[in-house]
Formats: C-alpha cells, sequence, structure tokens
C-alpha cells in the first residue's frame, strides 16, 4: 500500500523540513523526485541524499513567487519526458505580527511566495495533469487557515488563500480526474523554527521552544515526517476518493 512506483512527484520547498521529509518519504515509496528549491544547494542535497539512498531524484533551483522561473522548471520537467503525477506545494515563509506590525512589504512579500507561488506551480501543473490523464496536488496550508491564532495577521491571510484555491482547483478539475486537497499544520519542529527562535530570542531559546510545543494539547510540535505520511496518503492511490479536503494535523488544537 501507498506505493509511488513510476510517479514523479515535484516538491516545492524540498530542501529542508516537511519539504525535505515529503521528498525523501515519496523516493522511499518509489517516486521520482523533482526537488524545487528557492536555494539551488539544498535542492542539490536533498537530490543527492535520495540519489545515495538508492532513490531517483533531480534538484531544480526556483523560486515560485517568480513566473518565468516557475515556467522555466516546468519545461525542464516536460522536456526530461517527464510526467507529473504529484506536486506539492510546500514552499512558504512565515511572519509574526498583528495587521498593525504589518507592512505592505510584509505583506507583498508573504502573497508572492505563499500565495502567487502555489498558484503559479499549480497552473503549470494542471494543463500537464489533464494531457495525461490526471494527477494530485497537495498543498500545505496551516491551522490558522482554521483557527485564530494571535500574531499571525498575514501568514493566516495567505493560508486562507491556499485553503480556499485548494477546494477552487478540486471542484474545476474533479472531471479530469485531478485531486487537490491540503494539509493544516499546527507548529512543527523544523531547522526553520530552530533558526526563527535563534534569531528572534536570543537567550530565550529553550523558554520559547517549550511556549511553542505548549501549543498543541499533546505537549509538543509535530515532525516533518508526521506530516509526510499523511502527505504520502492523501497523494497516493489509497486516497484516489478524497478531494477537495483540509487534513488538520495539530496535537489536537482544534478539539481544545
Amino acid at each position: 500500500m501507498f506505493r509511488l512506483t513510476n510517479k514523479v512527484a515535484v516538491v516545492t520547498g524540498a530542501g529542508s523540513g516537511i519539504g525535505a521529509a515529503i521528498a525523501t518519504l515519496f523516493a522511499q515509496q518509489e517516486a521520482h523526485i523533482v526537488a524545487l528549491d528557492v536555494d539551488e544547494g539544498a535542492a542539490a542535497a536533498i537530490a543527492g541524499r535520495i540519489v545515495a539512498a538508492g532513490g531517483s531524484a533531480d534538484p531544480v533551483a526556483c523560486d515560485v513567487a517568480d513566473a518565468d522561473a516557475v515556467a522555466r522548471a516546468f519545461h525542464r520537467i516536460a522536456g526530461a519526458g517527464r510526467r507529473v503525477d504529484i506536486l506539492v506545494n510546500n514552499a512558504g515563509i512565515a511572519h509574526v505580527g498583528t495587521i498593525e506590525q504589518t507592512n505592505e512589504s510584509d505583506l507583498d512579500r508573504l502573497y508572492r511566495v505563499n500565495v502567487k507561488g502555489v498558484f503559479l506551480c499549480a497552473r503549470a501543473a494542471v494543463p500537464m495533469m489533464i494531457s495525461q490523464g490526471g494527477g494530485v496536488i497537495l498543498n500545505m496550508a496551516s491551522i490558522v487557515s482554521l483557527v485564530g491564532v494571535p500574531e499571525r495577521f498575514a501568514y493566516s491571510m495567505t493560508k486562507g488563500a491556499v485553503l480556499t484555491m485548494t477546494m477552487s482547483i478540486a471542484i474545476d478539475y474533479i472531471k479530469q480526474n485531478i485531486r487537490c486537497n491540503c494539509i493544516c499544520p499546527a507548529r512543527i519542529h523544523t531547522p526553520f523554527v530552530d533558526a526563527y527562535v535563534a534569531r528572534h530570542y536570543a537567550g530565550r531559546e529553550a523558554e520559547i521552544l517549550r511556549q511553542l510545543s505548549a501549543y498543541q494539547p499533546i505537549g509538543r510540535m509535530g515532525t516533518p515526517e508526521e506530516v509526510a505520511y499523511l502527505a504520502l496518503y492523501l497523494c497516493s492511490d489509497e486516497a484516489a476518493f478524497v478531494t477537495g479536503q483540509a487534513y488538520p494535523i495539530d496535537g489536537g488544537v482544534l478539539v481544545a
């Protein structure tokens, strides 16, 4: 079950964190991975680790917020004779602040990556999926698209847009055999979280990480691998009856 044999999975933001965990797990399930990341070195590193472990992967440097870069990336995929069976729109950036603490450049930066980036990649993948008879798109939303979280105004706005894009793509292309779902994680312990805490809370890292863990009633942050296992199910043939859904993975946040 949950094999992805002979499928091609394009994973954005594949160079670290949740994206790297998804790329690694999908490769273990025999998918060919196209690892997209704005950091060329990070894309090459994860592709190299996959190949060294016996998997199949190609790195592609791509800024998902740049329409020309996305077009080049998908043209390269098509030019290599690859299908796009799975697109995981994982690339994203964060922001902390209320509406008063969010300036116009903050809003534009978040929108470009978290919303426009999902739009551009999905728009590039959908025609390829239609021509090949179907495919799966999985978007990374957030628990903030389902529940209010303090001081996450701009981030919440963008992830709410990802949620509604998911439903729109699902209903528009259901007859073309394209499924589209999204995952809504609570706080996940990634290298990004560690770097952010170190940069903004120097000397208080342990305290802040305890606070981030305590937000989840289960008492800890999730792991990238836990998100990857949910992603695997949603992108596998075993989830063929699932589309247009938002899946929380939140350590009990919603029930609390």
